[in-house]
């Protein structure tokens, strides 16, 4: 097992497709069966022993930075400002990744939730990240079973774990679930400003050392207001 103590909450999107939700919060304050969705990443950091985490805020930052300031639980919150120009989820990560001391780090969005299976999933991607064979291993979720995930998937993935892209007008088994290890590495030769994450994704298939790693439990994507229900009922079902 690789034991991790860093993490990056990646918490600076303008949550668009949330509105009118965002009009008056960052996407990580809209609250799903009673907590607002950052508490929910926060609190599977806690239970994985992570003990430091950066967060980056943008849209409405003054308000995130206040609710991030009352946690008192682990982990240690670090927080990066991207209120001058906003990065992108690959460009949020260059700017933090001085704090993570060269070490392979989790990187999670603030928005992603899901129910556990018997064993918390973070720390399943944990067990299983192996640095000599991978440079990131992500979380993935069956498409067909995710509650509220109506896409074609992101990926295939062969025997040995390894993922490729979906291929164009195809359909995919697995979706990104938001949660993935990282090797700092990966970021040696990244542009400035911003950039999307998928371009460290694709440089890790090109290397074949993109992994993934089934999510025991649950996944739901919550990107509209109108997801929100669906969510909170599966919960209520798996809390019954």
């Amino acid at each position: 097992m690789t034991t991790l103590s860093r993490a990056m909450v990646l918490a600076a999107g303008m949550g668009s497709r949330m509105r009118p939700l965002t009009d008056t919060r960052p996407k990580p304050l809209v609250e799903v069966y009673g907590r607002p969705l950052v508490d929910h990443v926060l609190d599977r950091l806690e239970t994985a022993g992570i003990s430091e985490a950066v967060v980056n805020v943008h849209h409405h930052a003054d308000m995130l930075e206040a609710h991030l300031a009352t946690r008192t639980a682990p982990p240690r919150l670090h927080i990066s400002d991207e209120r001058g120009t906003l990065l992108e989820t690959g460009g949020g990560i260059v700017k933090a990744l001085s704090l993570f001391k060269g070490e392979p780090f989790i990187a999670i969005n603030a928005d992603t939730i899901w129910i556990e299976g018997v064993k918390p999933n973070l720390v399943r991607l944990m067990e299983r990240f192996d640095p000599e064979h991978m440079d990131a291993l992500l979380l993935v979720a069956g498409a067909a079973t995710s509650v509220g995930y109506e896409g074609m998937g992101d990926f295939t993935m062969d025997v040995e774990g390894r993922l490729q892209w979906r291929a164009e007008r195809t359909v995919a088994p697995f979706v990104y679930a938001g949660a993935c290890i990282l090797k700092p590495e990966l970021f040696a030769d990244a542009p400035e400003g911003p950039f999307s994450l998928t371009r460290i994704f694709r440089k890790a298939i090109e290397a074949e050392r993109l992994h993934g790693l089934r999510l025991e439990g649950v996944w739901m994507h919550v990107g509209t207001p109108d997801a929100i229900p669906a969510a909170e009922e599966a919960i209520s079902r798996s809390s019954d």
